[in-house]
């Protein structure tokens, strides 16, 4: 297995701020009184300007961030199968408390895990563990232990009121710390040193901010019919066009594109592809009417620009919700976490 941790050095963490030169001359000696002569000659001033910290609600303000995650607890046992037992679940996420769903296979461990995350599902509706029923289930029957993690402001998490108008830069806090707490569990059952990630839809853009806050955190990842990778995009498509109160709230925090380009580049994931170590399969419907198949044409050719490990496979006549080619396109899915995870 390759090492954890790897240190990723990136430009884009501090913007460079202009050098000045402290003037020798003038005000410090009084009026009238002649200045001594100089013992040596004047140097400008070598001392390095204090950075501006990044904004907290940008990809480089993730990065800055110490993230703290663990306390896997296990709760009530959900559901009983031939194949693996379904636990309620909570975890803790920077000082959250975040629920969600745990399938751990029948048989002898430690088993490779799976953090899984989400699409949109409205919270108001939202219950614990919705929106990937499928493949919790037949991952969990594969071997893999499955953490779905419900997210903050979902189901039985603490709430972060903030947390829409930060763009739900959350939820990419609560998918790191859901694979903290699974490598610090100390159960035997969980293979700490093998874990990869799986999101679909906005789950999608959680993996992409993921991968790039948190280099080397996991090991592999794959995402389904993922939103774009540039925010301002899934606004306009999702949002605005719906009249969506919170549109105005994050322009006036925030400024729109227009008015700070600054602000959305380092909200985007693609802006710092490369920080990327981890290997990638995208799949997506050719006939996906909600999440355009050009949002991950475009994804993969700036991964493939940055050198990246990264494969698109495009599923012909699927929607965004996958159907007749849904089990095919898990045997994909799988062959590639097997490759990388055992």
């Amino acid at each position: 297995m390759r090492l954890r941790g790897k240190a990723c050095v990136t430009a884009s963490l501090v913007l460079a701020a202009a050098l000045g030169c402290a003037n020798g001359d003038g005000d410090a000696t009084p009026t009238g009184t002649p200045s001594p002569p100089s013992t040596r000659a004047e140097r400008p001033s070598t001392a390095a300007p204090t950075p501006k910290p990044p904004d907290p609600v940008s990809i480089p303000g993730l990065i800055a961030r110490e993230h703290r995650g663990g306390d896997l607890r296990l709760g009530a046992v959900r559901a009983r199968t031939d194949a693996y037992t379904q636990y309620a679940v909570t975890y803790r996420a920077n000082g959250l408390t975040i629920s969600g769903l745990m399938n751990v296979p029948e048989g002898e461990g430690p088993f490779p895990a799976l953090v899984l995350a989400h699409g949109y599902i409205d919270p108001a509706v939202y219950t614990t563990g919705r929106g990937l029923a499928r493949e919790q289930d037949l991952l969990a029957r594969n071997g893999y232990v499955v953490l779905h993690t419900d997210y903050r402001n979902h189901a039985g998490s603490d709430d972060d009121p903030d947390n829409d108008v930060g763009l739900r830069l959350g939820y990419t806090e609560d998918v790191i710390a859901a694979v903290k707490a699974l490598r610090g569990s100390g159960r035997p059952e969980i293979d700490g040193d093998r874990i990869g990630l799986l999101g679909r839809s906005m789950g999608g853009g959680v993996v992409y901010n993921t991968l790039v806050v948190a280099p080397g955190l996991v090991d592999a990842a794959v995402v389904y019919a993922p939103v774009s990778s540039r925010p301002e995009e899934n606004i306009d498509r999702f949002q605005r066009p719906r009249g969506d109160p919170l549109v105005a709230e994050i322009e006036a925090e925030h400024g729109t594109p227009e008015e700070n380009p600054a602000f959305w580049r380092a909200v985007s994931p693609v802006t710092y592809v490369d920080r990327v170590t981890e290997p990638l399969l995208i799949q997506h419907g050719t006939a996906d009417d909600t999440c355009p198949l050009t949002w991950s044409e475009r994804t993969a050719a700036a991964f493939e620009a940055a050198g990246k490990d990264v494969r698109l496979v495009k599923q012909p006549g699927e929607g965004h919700t996958f159907s007749t080619r849904w089990r095919a396109s898990m045997d994909t899915t799988m062959d590639f976490f097997d490759r990388h995870l055992r």
